[in-house]
């Protein structure tokens, strides 16, 4: 699962992002160089310098990072585009280290880039009748998911409206983030109901945006003279897809928690040793039920530990400190590099108005279409 453990070490060196959107006339392009050339400037390198480049993307369709990246000049390099549901980003970002840990290349880039395009899930042409006509509707199979979780372990609406709140509220500190402005429990439970017990401000807005992060070898980071107390080490990179559930467990639930275990495990700590986590939560139920899938609190106790503002910024481990795909957006390329900057910027000690403090180790994680997972711990040294 690990491909890093036995390779030589990674360090993200960049970090960039064009703010994340409501749909707008913006060309794609220059979303994506936007968030590029900040990590560039970020990293103190050139676009010469770049030895591989991965693009994450849902939306936009055949051969984006050709088009996008012909603009900074022709160089040569290896690129691969990324598709893969929610954690194309994620994807992206495992590719662009496996390439530097591996000696193929020196310096890689990682960038995620999306527009609210025109994109088809390929489940609606596989020629297989429909249950119902919302069988494929992540909104509904979310709202089942609360009123499960609300009937099996007695979560209250109002424990599910906290995470928004919490989320809005760190998005409304993060000057990237779609969302800008703090939502109390009362705004959000008085928001439109959307689905079952899901309200609007409960579910993550689509929109477009860009994010770059770009990794590099010890030997680059060096030989380039780039500022090593800035470099953030990948310690852990794992990645996997669904496998059998037994009993009455929850096929997304169990993937966040396989997943999750073997990261923590690859990078040889314990979730409790955890400052800070970026996971998916497109709708509150999902930060409830990863943050207990991943270790961070006992089964049934994240209501409590919302209450608590143990998750808070601040708390014992900041959750979605960016906001989160809630408040920060969900744009679907540039998500799980958004996730991977954010961790970035706080381990640095940067992230001015939402700093957690004394963060030494976090993780990002992000699931696509509850099929496949992919987990990364970063570390400061």
């Amino acid at each position: 699962m690990n491909g890093l453990a036995t390779l030589r070490p990674v360090h993200v060196v960049g970090i960039g992002l064009h703010r994340y959107q409501f749909a707008s006339d913006t060309p794609y392009p220059t979303l994506g160089l936007t968030a590029l050339r900040a990590a560039l400037a970020d990293a103190g390198l050139s676009w010469a310098d770049i030895g591989a480049a991965m693009i994450g993307t849902g939306a936009l369709g055949m051969a984006a990072g050709r088009v996008m990246l012909r603009h900074m000049g022709a160089t040569g390099i290896e690129m691969v585009q990324v598709e893969n549901a929610s954690a194309s980003g994620s994807s992206a970002f495992r590719l662009a280290c496996l390439h530097v840990a591996s000696g193929q290349a020196e310096i890689a880039l990682a960038l995620g880039v999306d527009k609210h395009g025109t994109a088809q899930r390929a489940a609606e042409k596989d020629g297989l009748p429909r249950l119902s006509p919302t069988a494929d509707s992540p909104l509904v199979e979310f709202a089942l998911l609360a009123r499960h979780w609300r009937d099996a372990h007695g979560l209250e609406v109002a424990d599910m409206a906290r995470v928004a709140v919490k989320n809005h509220g760190n998005a409304a500190r993060n000057p990237f983030a779609q969302f800008r402005k703090p939502r109390s429990l009362e705004q959000v439970l008085a928001s439109a109901p959307v689905a079952g017990d899901l309200t609007a401000l409960q579910c993550c807005p689509r929109g477009e945006g860009a994010a770059a992060a770009i990794v590099a070898s010890a030997e680059a980071i060096a030989r380039l003279g780039l500022d090593r107390a800035r470099a953030i080490r990948v310690t852990a990179s794992t990645a996997c897809s669904e496998g059998p559930v037994a009993g009455d467990a929850v096929g997304m639930v169990e993937i966040v928690r396989r997943s999750g275990l073997d990261t923590l495990r690859a990078a040889g700590i314990g979730a409790e040793e955890l400052d800070i986590v970026e996971l998916h939560d497109a709708f509150s139920i999902e930060e409830i039920v990863y943050a207990e899938a991943l270790g961070l609190c006992p089964p049934g106790a994240a209501p409590g530990r919302l209450r608590d503002g143990a998750w808070e910024i601040g708390g014992a481990c900041a959750v979605n400190p960016s906001g989160g795909l809630l408040g920060m957006g969900h744009p679907i390329g540039p998500t799980g590099i958004g996730q991977i900057v954010e961790i970035v910027r706080q381990l640095r000690g940067e992230a001015e108005g939402r700093q957690q403090p004394r963060a030494r180790y976090a993780m990002a994680h992000m699931i696509g279409l509850g099929a496949v997972a992919v987990g990364h711990v970063l570390r400061r040294d």
